[in-house]
């Protein structure tokens, strides 16, 4: 479309439920949203303007459609559009959505104007799109009005900072902008779930920092190049940031697990070990939160009885938070494509340790008999004082621990 000297390009973000919050509280949230939308286009080597009016934000910048999928990916951010920019003048509006529209209407089609005018006096909504959609019948013969299902839309703002005329929109993630909640720890392997409830925390504003318990020689082939690229791919969701990843040596747990000869119970002694490195971990990082990607039934530890055998070993100061509690399989995985973390052939993840027919109801006072066989504190001290660290950002590694 040709724009004339009174109009521009740009990209304008929705925003969701930041309007819930106090004025003082949306302010800040705001402002942390974009921080993160600059970064977010800074990640794809561009730069821009972002200015920030009531419901609207608006990014100029010279590469609008890298700008706005960029955009797209930012939690806090309901809907992104490229949009054209105009005055607040009516005619001005009107004439630029009919420019819009009569690039994309051929005759037999149908059409809508989406009006909105917020803060301009003198007409109603309903009116601009009234006066807009006659504009448009002239300028496209053979077009027709359909309100429901229409063939093309185009949608016509009318603010007191501006006009804003769009006829397409990217959906966001919704949710809260990254970085306005507390620190969590992330449990990360290289299964499909605990990458999404990851994500999950992510766009509710929370950060993530992420442990890893390492099965080594018991560990599949596969095992740490997938928890590698998982931690990559989740970089991408907080771009130009480092995220970091603590990897904790399981091999002496697996080494005295196997040499006591425990077999029903092995997956959940491993857990509730796993969970007490992790809630000492995150005592010393100060955590607000332990997350995890248990779906209830799908496997041996993640019955409801098991899930509550295993919640034991904590303390009521660190909550474990379970996102993907209730969540249908094929949920999970629709999730895990839309963020980039689900693999078609992910190759060998699995685990020699693990039973060929685990307990599925374990019983408390057994599982602390067996326990008893194995000396869980000395294990807890070594496997963290082996501790090494990784870290991603913008979706690439930038450092493995030694090998």
């Amino acid at each position: 479309m040709e724009e004339n000297i009174e109009t521009y390009e740009a990209v304008m973000i929705r925003y969701g439920e930041l309007f819930l919050k106090s004025e003082s509280v949306m302010k800040y949230y705001i402002n942390i949203l974009t921080n993160n939308l600059a970064a977010a286009v800074k990640a794809e080597g561009l730069e821009c303007s972002i200015k920030t009016h009531r419901e609207r934000i608006i990014i100029t910048g010279d590469d609008p459609e890298k700008i706005a999928q960029a955009a797209s990916r930012v939690f806090g951010i309901v809907g992104v559009s490229r949009c054209v920019m105009t005055p607040p003048d009516r005619d001005i509006i009107e004439e630029t959505a009919a420019r819009l529209a009569a690039e994309k209407l051929t005759p037999g089609m149908s059409f809508a104007v989406r009006a909105k005018r917020s803060g301009m006096k003198g007409f109603t909504s309903r009116e601009l799109g009234a006066s807009t959609g006659a504009r448009i019948i002239d300028r496209c013969p053979g077009i027709h009005v359909d309100l429901t299902s229409p063939d093309y839309e185009v949608f016509a703002e009318a603010r007191v900072f501006g006009g804003i005329v769009y006829d397409s929109q990217i959906p966001g993630p919704g949710g809260l902008p990254l970085g306005t909640q507390g620190r969590f720890l992330s449990l990360l392997s290289a299964g499909i779930d605990s990458p999404v409830a990851t994500w999950m925390m992510m766009r509710r504003g929370c950060v993530p920092v992420f442990l890893h318990c390492d099965g080594g020689r018991y560990a599949g082939a596969d095992v740490r190049s997938t928890v590698d690229k998982n931690l990559a791919t989740i970089s991408t969701w907080c771009p130009e940031k480092t995220v970091q990843m603590t990897v904790i040596p399981l091999e002496p747990f697996y080494d005295a697990l196997i040499g006591s000869e425990i077999l029903k119970t092995r997956c959940i002694l491993c857990k509730r070990f796993i969970l007490r490195v992790a809630a000492e971990f995150a005592r010393q990082e100060n955590m607000a939160a332990i997350v995890m990607g248990d779906n209830i039934g799908q496997v041996a530890t993640q019955t409801l009885v098991n899930i509550g055998v295993i919640q034991e070993v904590m303390t009521p100061s660190i909550p474990v938070l379970r996102p993907l509690l209730t969540y249908d399989k094929e949920e999970i995985i629709l999730r895990a494509r839309m963020i980039g973390t689900f693999r078609e052939n992910a190759g060998d993840l699995g685990c020699t340790v693990v039973p060929k027919h685990p307990s599925i109801a374990a019983d408390s006072e057994a599982i602390r008999a067996d326990e008893s066989h194995i000396a869980f504190e000395e294990l807890l001290t070594d496997a963290l004082s082996h501790a090494t660290i990784v870290e991603a950002r913008n979706g690439e590694i930038i450092e493995y621990p030694p090998q």
